[in-house]
């Protein structure tokens, strides 16, 4: 039997998660429950079979796994209003930036599996990278947290210290990388294309790009070595931009998102 999911919370992200799940078939439409005090904006879901509620209790108490997508305020409130529905064979998976596992177990009061998860908006299409963290959680329950967010993307098993830095570079990373897309639409614009076409032409060359470290395991570099020839325009473009701190820029960007989460 497909142990039902609660996701509490349908803000961008729980809806992203929902509509990953869906489209993934990695459960039926039934067996996820979708919480949000505003349940007009969840319709979408709701026609699809999506169960919709606003009462995160009653979610919990009909779910083995419980998905929580709030904001990091909302945390202790939202918790709070369900602990006494939570039970050892619970796995509990918070997507909330900067709240740590012991903060998680120390408000529901009980020793039960806690994970953190952090992915990104791709998760509706199946292309997210997901960084996960643990505690009190056996091999049986590490690998249903992993199946289910491994058929949403890509997953990687980090130390929960490390977690801030996996939110700036995975779940910001998605904003860095439509900005540059942004810029080179712009870029193509001025060179004589359609908006449409180089719009296309951008995000299918970052596709291309991306699938090219990802399926050959190879370093930016070689790839970089590839499409450069002596006196060329490639390379030409390359130093203009690391002249006008390109690389720099990014790093320092990467930089001061991690010390924003770290210092608040």
């Amino acid at each position: 039997m497909t142990k039902k999911i609660a996701i509490i919370g349908g803000g961008n992200l729980g809806t992203a998660i929902a509509e990953g799940l869906l489209k993934s078939r990695f459960c039926q439409p039934r067996d996820i429950i979708i919480t949000k005090r505003d349940t007009s904006t969840l319709k979408g879901l709701e026609n699809r079979g999506v169960n919709v509620t606003r009462d995160n209790a009653a979610a919990v108490e009909k779910a083995a796994i419980i998905i929580l997508a709030v904001k990091p305020y909302q945390v202790s409130e939202v918790l709070a209003g369900f602990r006494e529905k939570l039970h050892a064979k619970h796995i509990l998976v918070s997507v909330v930036t900067g709240v740590l596992m012991s903060e998680l177990v120390s408000v529901a009061g009980k020793k039960i599996p806690v994970f953190r998860a952090m992915p990104n908006t791709a998760i509706a299409i199946q292309q997210s990278m997901t960084c996960l963290s643990y505690s009190n959680a056996t091999d049986i329950q590490v690998n249903q947290v992993k199946k289910l967010f491994g058929v949403l993307g890509k997953v990687a098993v980090i130390n929960e210290g490390l977690m801030d830095a996996a939110t700036v570079l995975g779940a910001c990373g998605t904003a860095y990388a439509m900005r540059y897309i942004r810029a080179n639409i712009q870029g193509g614009i001025e060179i004589g294309f359609d908006a449409v076409t180089a719009s296309l032409i951008a995000a299918q060359t970052v596709k291309g790009a991306t699938e090219l470290l990802l399926e050959k395991g190879s370093h930016p570099e070689q790839e970089i070595d590839r499409v450069t020839t002596p006196k060329g325009c490639t390379i030409a473009g390359l130093n203009e931009m690391e002249h006008q701190g390109f690389s720099s820029s990014l790093i320092k960007g990467i930089a001061t998102s991690y010390h924003k989460i770290v210092k608040g």
